[in-house]
């Protein structure tokens, strides 16, 4: 290797290194707010480990000409890098997202006849379950949802375009259709759950916040934000 290629390899390093240093705080504070979402299984060390793996990854492959800033890209890796280290180790039963399946079901059922927003009462009468096991359903259901996209219908998992590399051209036209199918249903759901979703997802508040917010339970949102996500998995599978 050449005195010059070395030099600028340094360099490289250098600056990667420069990097990481200043935006490890980034790392923990997207894996404490990703624990504030999730259930208490999820142990905060395991995020940060995951994260700084993904800022790693960040410093690495950065290219200033590519538009966005480091922090933006590096924030897009890093919670990438979480959501990975959740999906290889989900704490949710396959039971879990066969009920919140069967719940997006019942949804799409009592949707399609009565041609408005099915109600709770109506969900748990096509269902053939109590109040319990229905409010269980949502519970469960929104831990296991707040990282899992694949049951909206979709393979096309947001979270993994948005931190994944590069796609082809034919990927990227069929992510893009998704996203237009996906703003279209939560244009449609009911206002209060619209609201939640904004709170949740754009100002990235957690459940406690949220209920602050709109003077109501953590466990209330909860339910809240699980009606949603059925509501969306019905709608996007009815597109």
């Amino acid at each position: 290797m050449g005195t010059a290629a070395a030099y600028s390899n340094t360099q490289v390093a250098n600056i990667s290194n420069e990097l990481v240093m200043a935006h490890t705080p980034l790392v923990k504070r997207i894996a404490h707010h990703l624990i504030g979402r999730l259930p208490t299984s999820v142990m905060a060390d395991d995020m940060i480990q995951a994260g700084m793996l993904g800022l790693l990854d960040a410093a690495q492959r950065y290219d200033t000409g590519q538009g966005a800033s480091f922090e933006t890209y590096a924030t897009l890796r890093i919670r990438g890098a979480m959501i990975d280290e959740l999906r290889r180790n989900d704490w949710a039963p396959k039971s879990v997202h066969r009920k919140a399946r069967t719940l997006s079901a019942a949804v799409q059922v009592v949707e399609n006849r009565t041609g408005r927003d099915a109600r709770d009462e109506e969900i748990m009468a096509e269902m053939g379950i109590s109040s319990a096991e229905y409010h269980k359903i949502l519970r469960d259901s929104c831990n296991s949802k707040i990282f899992n996209f694949d049951d909206l219908g979709t393979e096309n998992d947001p979270l993994s375009m948005i931190a994944g590399g590069g796609a082809n051209p034919l990927d990227e036209l069929e992510d893009e259709r998704f996203r237009r199918r996906l703003t279209d249903a939560i244009a449609s759901l009911p206002e209060r759950e619209r609201m939640v979703l904004s709170m949740y997802y754009d100002k990235e508040l957690n459940l406690r916040e949220i209920g602050q917010i709109m003077g109501v339970s953590e466990s209330r949102i909860s339910q809240i934000l699980s009606r949603s996500y059925a509501r969306l998995r019905a709608r996007l599978s009815d597109a």
